[in-house]
């Protein structure tokens, strides 16, 4: 019984720093998020990676990237953080969004630990299953 105690205690120990971790990358994500819903660019671009801030260049430039090319971050309905997974040794969180014509949308957000916060290194659009009729 002590054993089991042990290995609780254990598993516990593991999942938290997890969990935090995990509460991080989403507060990260939900404040690029906010940003954008304020069209304040400057502030969602701080939120992006220095690789990604060098592609860039400018908020302005940032800014015009994800209106054009991702407009269900600019303007989400509905945001909903699903699975936090790792994938050739980077940490992904999948996002689903649902856009102001109630379309559905899965994001994989690739996050990177800088010092004390975590920033955004790339968004991949997922495709979603065909619906069966």
């Amino acid at each position: 019984m002590r054993y089991f105690l042990i290995l609780i205690g254990f598993v516990i120990g593991l999942a938290s720093p997890l969990a935090a971790q995990n509460k991080d990358i989403e507060a990260t994500i939900g404040a690029q998020f906010d940003a954008f819903k304020a069209d304040d660019f400057n502030r969602a671009f701080s939120f992006a990676s220095p690789g990604i801030q060098d592609i860039f260049r400018t908020p302005e430039n940032f800014g015009r990237m994800v209106t054009n090319g991702y407009p269900m971050v600019h303007r989400p309905v509905d945001i909903r953080y699903l699975d936090l997974h790792e994938e050739n040794g980077a940490l992904w969180q999948r996002v689903q969004v649902t856009d102001g014509e109630g379309r559905l949308h899965m994001l994989d957000y690739q996050m990177i630990q800088q010092e004390n916060d975590w920033k955004i290194n790339a968004v991949e659009l997922v495709k979603l299953p065909q619906a069966n009729a």
